[in-house]
């Protein structure tokens, strides 16, 4: 940033990760008045510190990064020279992932069915690191909904966007807390979140079964005035109503989830709770 010649802070946020890392981010602090420390008063997840670290910044531009440093602060330049075009949102898009393969395949398959739920196109190797103008970092602030995921709220504000390539850089330190499970959590909460389709889904479906039922009774009515047959197949019948009774629950289920969803967000509850900071300025954020 010193290279660049412009005016910066840079906003760490802690969000009780167990790593030591606040200490770290206090010493920092006290040596260089460009640093700002956020300590969350427990862990509310990453997309949530993000929105900490929004509301906390004052420039007019904001670039959010990983920790973990495969998101290269050598990289900020090429940011900054592409939203000099005008652009109010650059995106950093990895050129290729390092990541082991269950892990791309779970990558490519979330972004492929949430594009096709959400209606948005997203390339899978989007990240989290990306650009954005203080009318587009203001525009993020003023949602507040609870579901949060950055890419996707960052694609419903609109604004000029354009996207850069990167070579992903190597992660020195730690391990990923995104396992398996917890990606398929997060890939259906993204989709809870973001999309109606699943519900929609279940109209169609109920349609679909319910003209199903139809047709399978008009068909054993002709069968059997044309044969003189006795329409008595209890086994067909029993399969039928444990078929439709397994779709009605599961579709309740479905509906289940987005009620909850709207009781969390009723409780408007804050999206987060700054326990310390390292800037008296920034307690109010």
């Amino acid at each position: 940033m010193e290279n660049m010649g412009v005016s910066y802070e840079l906003i760490l946020v802690e969000d009780c990760g167990g790593d030591k890392s606040w200490e770290k981010i206090v010493e920092i602090a006290k040596l260089d008045s460009c640093v700002v420390g956020l300590k969350l008063s427990r862990n509310f997840g990453q997309h949530h510190a993000i929105t900490a670290g929004l509301d906390a910044s004052n420039g007019d531009r904001v670039i959010i990064m990983d920790c973990d440093l495969q998101d290269r602060p050598e990289d900020i330049p090429l940011l900054c020279a592409k939203a000099d075009e005008g652009l109010d949102v650059v995106v950093g898009c990895w050129k290729a992932r390092n990541d082991q393969m269950w892990k791309k395949v779970l990558s490519i398959a979330f972004y492929k069915t949430f594009s096709w739920m959400s209606g948005y196109s997203y390339d899978p190797g989007t990240r989290a690191f990306r650009l954005l103008s203080r009318k587009a970092a203001e525009s993020l602030k003023s949602m507040r909904e609870q579901m949060r995921s950055l890419a996707p709220l960052n694609t419903w504000i609109g604004f000029d966007t354009a996207t850069v390539y990167l070579e992903p850089g190597r992660r020195l330190e730690g391990k990923s807390s995104y396992h398996p499970l917890r990606l398929l959590r997060l890939a259906a909460t993204n989709i809870v979140a973001f999309s109606d389709k699943p519900l929609r889904f279940s109209i169609w479906l109920g349609f679909a079964v319910a003209l199903f039922a139809f047709l399978y009774g008009v068909f054993s009515w002709i069968k059997s005035a044309a044969t003189g047959a006795e329409i008595s197949d209890f086994s067909a019948l029993a399969a039928s109503i444990y078929f439709i009774g397994g779709v009605l629950l599961a579709f309740m289920g479905v509906q289940g989830v987005y009620i909850a969803r709207i009781f969390d967000e009723t409780k408007r509850r804050p999206l987060y709770i700054v326990a310390k900071t390292t800037k008296q300025s920034s307690q109010s954020a």
